[in-house]
């Protein structure tokens, strides 16, 4: 169902009503029935403490909602409607439900409310003429007969008409009693009395509550208003900050009127202290059906509008709950159901357990709100422009106090609120199988902060950067779907330490065919990829030859923001002239100050990953510290977690000990990581040259690594590195230059 059907009103209210909704809900049954016994166990400063925890929630929940409402056309549903098109329609049907129980509950709440306004009355009548006790239960069901009569037959402007007169009478209550000297001798005023043993401030704050839940009352008028993106905005936060005054005042009256015991022993204590008394209990009747009128009228239309979004799993169902009379699209349907649900907890007339989950229901719905306000800061989502913009910081703590909060007021009752909440999440989600929002906007969250994060490093001071080195490595292949060792040399290397990119060469000019074909061919790496679970980046790259696809890649400045500074290339032992073509780019990847290493794959593959040799001769002295860092590198990464290192030093015999000496003084200055005693020095002489030794020693080694120098490679080519047919996978290596490491 599009959208605009949310819309299909007359829409004629503006700011005012938003705010006389609010504001007659915060102002409600709380603020004349508790706020004596909460200053009376907390004093006025415990009380100041409550005021301002609760708006911690409230306030950066009034920001978010004037900053959401000002990003898109707030339609029927409200705070339903917020939530769903921002988190997706399967989480905001799980906030939707149980938001709108909340809000048809509180009906029956507020009701029961407005019944204690009458305890005087019965009283007096009781005592005084001698009338039996009226159970009070029977004008709950009264009143809530006739708030039924006049939500079904006139609908929302009559019920906005009628709470008009009960602000009023609300507002005069409020003045009554400001405007009062108490009846009991006026208290000095102290900011910490309060009675002996009094309850703990969090069991307060749980009965304190439900006065702030009252800040998305006006959210559910949104179908009705001219101008959402502005009444919203404007009569939530007049609300929001005209209850934190009034409810200041009211603590600082009560607290030097009153003592604490009177208050505490009184819940009507307010009446002794008004200029004239029985404008309290007329406040409290005001205040209760006020409340009540808000919340039935916003209840139905939260229910209309998951109608509307098929949120229910039967199409008749979503049908009828979304019917709406033919003029205005008042909804009779579903404003019948919250009539019931309303008659059932009045006739109830005890509602303790059910308000507490109203309170956690309210206060998850704050967390949310604010949550989503945080999430679509940091996504930056380019649709997402509101005119009016919070502060990341501010909706975060609306957040974590909200959900802080929670568990603080009553723990098992929050974990209730949220395992009702989660299943009504997989109820939905298994009728409702489309792309959920909240997996959009993390994605936009986490792209981000890789972006910021990339930047962050580029902008990095970069003198340091051969001091602290780490590998980020680049590998380009044609042979993807042959060989898996390069892949895997990647996988080992960025597990932790580094970085990898594995490219896949395609061989051609870019086409639409071709670029077809990458894209396929991507798909397949992704997913054959999945499965071991490595932080390696894969893309592919088109281009006419091989080496002009080096030269591209060599230019790429990486995704890692460092840029990369070492290149893979892979060839079999026993196709070794395949790699003359990579060899061409030498000189490029020498003069651009790229590390060069080349991988030999043979049969034997890494073996049983136990041991890696590393060959280290005379000429080596600029690589053996890039290649001793690689083999501990590599060996870091749990598939090699059994594994060793070898590392051998091959010299001319009468070179033997001066060489020895030399390695000494470099391990002692911290030129080499390593220990003497990890070191094995072997003198070459006679009829065996190198790779016949090194072939003899690390024949059953799983890996081993060897250095070459670029005037090595530029003589010889691919030859330099055949030879070796006896050993596994071999991996040689060439550094720019000397590694230094501290």
């Amino acid at each position: 169902m599009p959208d605009t059907q949310l819309h299909r009103t007359t829409a004629t209210f503006g700011t005012l009503p938003v705010f006389i909704t609010a504001i007659s809900t915060i102002l409600g049954a709380i603020l004349f029935l508790r706020f004596g016994y909460a200053v009376g166990h907390l004093g006025f400063i415990g009380v100041i403490g409550i005021i301002f925890l609760g708006h911690m929630v409230t306030i950066p929940t009034a920001l978010a909602v004037a900053e959401i409402a000002t990003n898109q056309k707030v339609q029927g549903g409200g705070a339903y409607y917020i939530i769903s098109r921002s988190f997706g329609m399967n989480i905001g049907s799980a906030i939707g439900i149980t938001l709108y129980l909340s809000q048809a509950i509180s009906v029956a709440f507020y009701v029961i409310a407005f019944s204690e306004a009458f305890d005087p009355l019965i009283r007096y009548l009781h005592y005084e003429i001698n009338t039996p006790l009226i159970d009070k239960r029977w004008i709950g069901l009264a009143s809530m007969t006739l708030l039924s009569l006049i939500i079904l037959s006139r609908g929302a402007k009559i019920g906005m008409k009628a709470l008009y007169f009960v602000v009023a009478l609300l507002f005069t209550s409020l003045l009554f009693f400001f405007l009062g000297k108490s009846e009991i001798a006026d208290q000095p005023f102290v900011m910490n009395a309060q009675i002996q043993n009094p309850d703990n401030f969090f069991f307060v704050f749980t009965i304190i509550f439900p006065a702030f839940t009252g800040l998305i009352a006006g959210l559910g008028l949104s179908g009705d208003l001219r101008n959402p993106s502005k009444s919203i905005p404007r009569g939530t936060l007049w609300a929001t900050m005209g209850g934190f005054v009034v409810y200041i005042l009211v603590a600082y009256k009560l607290a030097i009127s009153a003592s604490p015991e009177d208050m505490a022993s009184d819940q009507l204590i307010m009446e002794k202290i008004a200029i004239w008394g029985p404008i309290i209990p007329i406040g409290l009747a005001a205040a209760s059906l006020s409340s009540a009128l808000g919340s039935i009228m916003v209840a139905p239309r939260t229910l209309q509008a998951m109608g509307y979004d098929q949120v229910f799993p039967t199409a008749g169902l979503n049908s009828w709950l979304s019917r709406g009379k033919q003029k205005d699209n008042e909804p009779t349907n579903a404003g019948l159901i919250s009539i019931i649900i309303g008659f059932v907890f009045v006739a109830f007339g005890d509602i303790d357990f059910v308000a507490k989950i109203i309170s956690m229901f309210f206060m998850v719905t704050y967390g949310v709100i604010c949550l989503i306000s945080l999430l679509e800061h940091f996504a930056a989502d380019p649709s997402y422009r509101p005119t009016f913009k919070s502060r990341w910081y501010i909706s975060l703590l609306g957040a974590v106090t909200s959900f802080w909060l929670m568990f603080k007021m009553n723990a098992p009752y929050a974990l209730l609120s949220l395992i009702v909440m989660g299943g009504i999440y997989t109820m939905v989600s298994s009728y409702k199988k489309q792309e959920k929002g909240l997996a959009n906007l993390f994605r936009g969250v986490v792209f981000q902060a890789s972006r910021q994060l990339q930047i962050l490093a580029q902008r990095a001071d970069r003198e340091d950067l051969d001091v602290h080195w780490r590998p980020f490595t680049i590998c380009v292949s044609q042979d993807t779907f042959m060989r898996r060792s390069a892949f895997d040399i990647l996988r080992w290397i960025s597990l932790k330490y580094g970085f990898g990119t594995y490219i896949h060469y395609i061989k051609g000019f870019l086409t639409e065919e071709t670029n077809k074909e990458s894209k396929e061919i991507l798909n397949k790496l992704i997913h054959l990829a999945a499965g071991s679970k490595n932080r390696v980046y894969l893309d592919t790259i088109i281009s006419p030859s091989y080496t002009s696809a080096i030269a591209q890649v060599i230019q790429l400045s990486g995704i890692s923001g460092k840029g990369n500074n070492m290149i893979l290339f892979e060839f079999s032992q026993t196709e070794p002239e395949a790699l003359q073509e990579a060899l061409n780019t030498h000189d490029i990847l020498f003069a651009t100050g790229f590390d060069l290493c080349v991988l030999s794959t043979s049969y034997k593959g890494f073996g049983y990953k136990k041991q890696i040799h590393i060959w280290i001769t005379p000429a080596d002295f600029d690589n053996a510290n890039l290649m001793i860092l690689l083999g501990y590198i590599i060996l870091g990464h749990p598939e090699w977690k059994e594994g060793i290192i070898k590392i051998f030093a091959i010299y001319q015999p009468e070179a033997v000990t001066r060489r020895k000496e030399e390695l000494k003084e470099l391990i002692k200055e911290g030129r080499l990581p390593i220990s003497m005693a990890n070191i094995n020095l072997i003198s070459v002489g006679g009829d065996k040259g190198t790779r016949e030794i090194i072939g003899e020693v690390s024949v059953d080694a799983d890996l081993t690594i060897v250095g070459f120098r670029h005037e090595q490679l530029t003589a010889e080519g691919y030859k330099l590195y055949t030879g070796y047919n006896k050993l596994g996978n071999v991996l040689f290596v060439s550094a720019n230059k000397k590694k230094e490491i501290n």
